[in-house]
């Protein structure tokens, strides 16, 4: 029976992480199960970076971007002996489970660990919302509405000097946040990783809009579909178009999450405590169809979540 249960956040931070964390804690000390935090994610735990965690430690956090356990990326960790090691360092601990929020990457790490006996649920947390099994992940709804209100605010002096704007987001393997931000801020032309473009017809449709009377035009560029400042020059050649390029970086991850992240945040993490009371393990918490759900995290791990390809195809009809 699990008696102690260790959480840690890994790879990118993603607003959300924090009321995650409190979920779990709550939720553990509720059903009177210890919990500690494990800092620094699977970086930390090499090293031993651990604390008790009750119900104060994690108040005035459910608000707050980031996380509060803080994270790093481990190469050392993916070292067979260096898997061993952590896994000793937690029974040294006395936790027998451990609840790991973050993405695909740290999911195979929390694996490596079931592997030595350690119970595992892992919880989804990316801006990049690029996580096989889940139609959702923690951070990305505040991301896109990050997104959103720079295009906005690019829009007003776009409009003001008739204007091209390249914005570049983050989604090296996934267009989502490109996608939904761009049919939500009704950019011109979504550039995607998953979809091949062809710049001349991105540049037809430019013109169309400038010939047409439009003071502006948005162009959203996922990192992962090329770089917007080479795009951002070709388009100037080819059109002669006034175009200027605007990456927005780390911002996306930053910021208050919206209460969409903070409700299903929460939800995962409580139930993520629910099921290693159940005894459960190597799951990982999702979203189907508005529904939270268990799902096998080797299945997870095997499937690819793509493109929703009939909100492309809306995009680019409601930008004729």
């Amino acid at each position: 029976m699990v008696q102690h249960i260790g959480v840690l956040t890994s790879g990118g931070d993603a607003p959300g992480m924090n009321a995650c964390v409190r979920a779990v804690v709550r939720m553990a000390i509720y059903r009177g199960i210890k919990v500690s935090g494990i800092l620094r994610g699977f970086a930390g735990l090499l090293t031993g970076e651990m604390r008790p965690l009750d119900v104060g430690s994690v108040g005035d956090i459910i608000h707050r971007g980031g996380t509060m356990l803080r994270t790093a990326r481990s190469k050392e960790f993916f070292e067979p002996k260096n898997q061993a090691l952590a896994a000793t360092k937690l029974k040294d601990a006395g936790i027998d489970a451990l609840i790991v929020i973050g993405g695909d990457g740290s999911f195979r790490g929390a694996q490596a660990l079931m592997r030595h006996g350690i119970r595992i649920v892992g919880i989804p947390g990316t801006i990049d919302n690029d996580i096989p099994g889940t139609d959702y992940t923690i951070g990305f709804d505040t991301a896109v509405n990050t997104v959103l209100d720079a295009i906005n605010k690019i829009r007003d002096t776009a409009t003001s000097h008739d204007r091209t704007n390249v914005i570049e987001v983050m989604g090296r393997r996934a267009g989502h946040i490109a996608l939904l931000a761009g049919l939500g801020g009704g950019a011109e032309s979504i550039l995607v990783p998953e979809v091949p473009f062809d710049l001349d017809d991105v540049c037809a449709r430019l013109l169309r809009g400038h010939d047409r009377g439009k003071l502006h035009s948005i162009i959203l560029v996922a990192e992962g579909a090329g770089s917007a400042v080479e795009i951002g020059k070709r388009i100037e050649e080819k059109t002669g178009l006034e175009t200027r390029v605007t990456i927005l970086g780390h911002i996306q991850r930053g910021g208050n999450p919206t209460a969409t992240d903070r409700i299903w945040a929460s939800r995962m993490g409580a139930q993520a405590v629910e099921a290693l009371l159940r005894g459960q393990s190597n799951i990982m918490l999702g979203v189907r169809k508005g529904e939270l759900v268990e799902e096998n995290l080797d299945k997870a791990l095997t499937e690819r979540n793509g493109l929703d390809e009939e909100l492309y195809r809306l995009a680019g009809v409601l930008s004729i």
